[in-house]
């Protein structure tokens, strides 16, 4: 591991608002903070939202500046890469943020139910090959049910033509209400939503602006107790990615 991100780490140890579990928590031992997140660290009793993959925590941090009346807490287990936004909210003296080092798998060790009331996706790997994998699978909504309140918003902003058809079919077939289901949020055609959707921009979402790809925006109530079934529909896989995020392969451009 580089002195850098070993620097990083030891900084996220001095941010009181940085919680970082790893390699998830013993049962015996619990979160301190499961099920009094409002009581215990917000002092408020405003609504609490979840970036999950932050990465950078753009949007953690980018929602919070824009929407003092909620809470936001960026879950990753980069490290390194939380750092950013750990620091932005610290260096802005930012009460409403908090940041939490873990696998998304391990939610529910940090929640308990109806404590959240939304989820931001933001430029997850779109897991073409592995259903399970994927942040918008039935798998994961079924676990993201266990701490929402009933009826909260999933909100997934993507590149990917792939797991945004993906998400969206997954959607219909479970008739879950949809509120936004935008293809392509910077077109000029597209007026009448929130400015955070277009003003506040990820390490990936400009990546991929800046590659000429058009970002896809869907967002749709969570309903409790009815069962989710995952769909049999063949995909188009995206073209222009390998399936590892590290090795990009843009053909559609090459004209």
């Amino acid at each position: 591991m580089g002195k850098n991100k070993l620097k990083k780490f030891k900084d996220m140890e001095s941010i009181p608002f940085v919680f970082q579990y790893p390699f998830g928590i013993l049962k015996e031992q619990g979160f301190p903070l499961k099920g009094k997140w409002h009581t215990g660290f917000f002092k408020n009793n405003n609504p609490i939202v979840l970036e999950l993959g932050c990465g950078k925590g753009e949007y953690t941090v980018g929602l919070a500046q824009r929407f003092p009346d909620k809470n936001f807490i960026g879950i990753d287990i980069k490290g390194a890469r939380m750092w950013t936004g750990a620091n932005q909210a610290s260096v802005q003296g930012l009460a409403n943020v908090a940041f939490i080092r873990t696998n998304i798998e391990l939610i529910t060790s940090f929640f308990i139910p109806g404590e959240v009331s939304e989820i931001w996706i933001t430029f997850p790997d779109p897991q073409m090959k592995k259903t399970r994998k994927r942040l918008t699978s039935t798998r994961f909504l079924d676990l993201y049910r266990e701490v929402m309140a009933d009826g909260g918003y999933i909100h997934l902003k993507s590149d990917s033509p792939f797991l945004y058809t993906y998400t969206r079919l997954l959607a219909s077939h479970n008739e879950l209400p949809v509120e936004f289901d935008i293809p392509d949020l910077y077109s000029s055609e597209v007026v009448n939503i929130p400015d955070s959707l277009r003003s506040i921009r990820t390490f990936y979402e400009q990546q991929w602006l800046d590659r000429g790809l058009s970002i896809k925006y869907l967002s749709f109530k969570l309903p409790h107790g009815k069962l989710l079934e995952e769909i049999e529909e063949e995909i188009p896989l995206d073209t222009y990615r390998s399936f590892s995020r590290g090795n990009l392969q843009m053909p559609q451009l090459m004209h």
